[in-house]
């Protein structure tokens, strides 16, 4: 029921239709067994010439019950659809709204197909909760009792056999094959998200694979994980189909119990023969609605499990409660640079044993201009991710501006920090389209003029520009970013290897006017380049998750230590 807790809050929402729904489901339902039982009676009344305004009566009565149950099944498809894609929205946005803050560290925990998977086809899978789960029983159970407090007033038996008959195709019956449909059914999701996960991995993969010879392995990969999924789909089907069959045959067989039984009554006086027709086709019509039960177990445990698997993605480690609390906090002032303290933090990423960070401690005064360096995987751009909140430290904490970064406003860090990191997304667009994420209002001439700072004033505004920047180099790519982080207003400026595939002489001329710009803001620079960085305050060097050692330029190359030694191979290298 936890799974299912927060889909009740969010269909709740939508009482209005979710009563209206049940009520004329319940009309319609009771229009269908008065049309029927008004039908047999006035076939048998007509029989024995009865007087002229009974048969009148009846049809008059016939035509009301017909219009009321064509009427209300109009209404109830329509109430109930309408509260379906409602509650689907409100699911889609409520989401949303829990996995954005996550991104994009979830990506750590689950793959990109998998997610997509869960997005899709799990919130998907949830439309049959109220259609399928919720209101069908409700209705059912009601048209029933109805009906067999109807019958029973002409006898007590038919009432009985009715009542047996509900709780057969209602209850037992569904509850015999649940257990298996629910293995069934649980395979076929998890085959479901196999070749989401399968097909994600053949389109981002496309261009390796057919340059390393190997598209045809990935293909038969992701030929039988389809053939795979479709095996199980079939199976649950064909389950389904079987389950659906019993249901049916047991609903025939309480129909001929009902006619038996009321033959019976009339040869022994307690029932009159004109009411045979009637219960008979009373018990024919309800069972319509026990039908539709045979696969409440398999849309039960379907929507069940598709709640748990999509909350799953956002509520299974103890911080999300944290997180979403922390969202609204203290707003940094953007107009003044900001200082940065870093104490004692250690950091490990989901999953790993092997420490990004080892109790690294490091104060960066505001407006001053730090290199960090290290060979890779020695925590350099962990540490910028740490900055930006996008993960959490295990131990430790970091201050900017003062103020614990787990009480700062999320959009407020991000509004005031110039980020740009070694992985930089283009969308599907123009030139002018990309640049303008950096802020609203940006003209024409101001995004020209830095890409004429980035050696970019080739690139017209409306240049098209591919998905992931797929028509740019790297060096293109990176100059762009470059642009887009000019054109953003922050003092506190974030570089991870922003030219690392940028030649020198470009290089160089770039960093000139990035260092003007930011002449009196905070500068944290993340290289593997050692070149030009005697105009830094200080340099952080850093191996194997820790600092080993920090310094000017003039003051590492003097200590010839760690620092001295990595420039020596450079040179040696560049030199050769």
């Amino acid at each position: 029921m936890r799974e299912t807790g927060m889909i009740m809050t969010l269909m709740l929402k939508e009482r209005k239709d979710v009563l209206l729904s049940v009520l004329f489901g319940f009309l319609a339902g009771m229009g269908a067994v008065s049309v029927f039982a008004n039908s047999g009676y006035l076939i048998s009344k007509a029989a024995i010439m009865p007087p002229l305004y009974v048969l009148t009566v009846s049809i008059a009565l016939l035509k009301l019950f017909s219009f009321t149950r064509a009427l209300s099944k109009y209404a109830e498809r329509y109430y109930s659809h309408r509260a379906t894609f409602t509650i689907l929205s409100n699911l889609r946005v409520h989401f949303f709204e829990k996995i954005e803050p996550l991104a994009p560290r979830i990506f750590q925990r689950y793959r990109s197909g998998d997610i997509l998977s869960r997005i899709v086809g799990d919130v998907e899978s949830l439309q049959n909760f109220f259609l399928r789960v919720f209101y069908p029983p409700i209705v059912m159970l009601i048209v029933f009792l109805a009906t067999i407090a109807f019958t029973m007033y002409f006898s007590v038996y038919i009432g009985l056999i009715l009542a047996a008959g509900l709780l057969l195709t209602g209850f037992l019956i569904p509850a015999m094959f649940a257990g298996k449909h629910w293995k069934i059914e649980g395979q076929v999701r998890e085959r479901r998200g196999n070749l989401s996960v399968e097909a994600t991995e053949f389109l981002y993969g496309f261009r390796d694979l057919k340059i390393h010879q190997k598209l045809e392995q990935q293909e038969s990969k992701l030929i039988a994980a389809s053939d795979h999924y479709i095996s199980g789909q079939e199976k649950a089907g064909a389950r389904m189909l079987f389950s659906q069959s019993i249901n049916q045959g047991v609903t025939m067989a309480v129909s001929w119990l009902v006619l038996g039984a009321s033959a019976y009554l009339v040869t022994v006086g307690e029932l009159e023969g004109v009411f045979i027709a009637m219960l008979v086709m009373i018990s024919l019509t309800v069972f319509e609605n026990a039908v539709p039960m045979a696969a409440f177990p398999n849309h039960y445990e379907d929507s069940r499990h598709a709640a748990a698997r999509l909350f799953s993605a956002v509520e299974s480690d103890e911080k999300s409660e944290g997180e979403q609390a922390e969202q609204k906090g203290v707003i940094l002032d953007r107009s003044e640079p900001w200082g940065i303290l870093i104490d004692h933090v250690t950091f490990n990423y989901p999953g790993e044993d092997r420490a990004a960070l080892k109790d690294v401690q490091l104060a960066i005064p505001a407006g001053s201009k730090t290199a960090v360096v290290g060979p890779s995987g020695s925590g350099k751009s962990t540490l910028l991710q740490l900055l930006l909140k996008v993960y959490r430290a295990d131990t430790g904490n970091i201050h900017i501006n003062g103020r614990p970064v787990t009480e700062i406003d999320e959009e407020s860090l991000w509004m005031g920090t110039k980020a740009l990191l070694q992985d930089q997304h283009f969308f599907y667009g123009t030139v002018r389209e990309n640049l303008q994420l950096a802020g609203d209002g940006l003209t024409d001439d101001q995004m020209k003029e830095a890409l004429a700072h980035v050696h970019l004033a080739d690139f017209s505004l409306d240049d098209q520009v591919l998905e992931k920047g797929g028509n740019l180099s790297g060096g293109e790519k990176q100059r762009l970013a470059v642009a887009r982080g000019l054109l953003k207003e922050g003092r506190l400026w974030l570089l991870d290897e922003p030219t690392s595939s940028v030649d020198v002489l470009t290089e160089k001329k770039i960093y000139d006017h990035l260092f003007k710009e930011a002449e009196n803001d905070t500068v944290i620079l993340v290289s593997h380049r050692l070149t030009g960085l005697e105009q830094m305050d200080r340099i952080i060097v850093m191996e194997q998750g820790k600092i080993v050692e920090t310094g000017t330029y003039e003051e590492l190359m003097a200590k010839q230590g760690y620092f001295y030694e990595m420039k020596q191979i450079e040179k040696s290298v560049f030199s050769a």
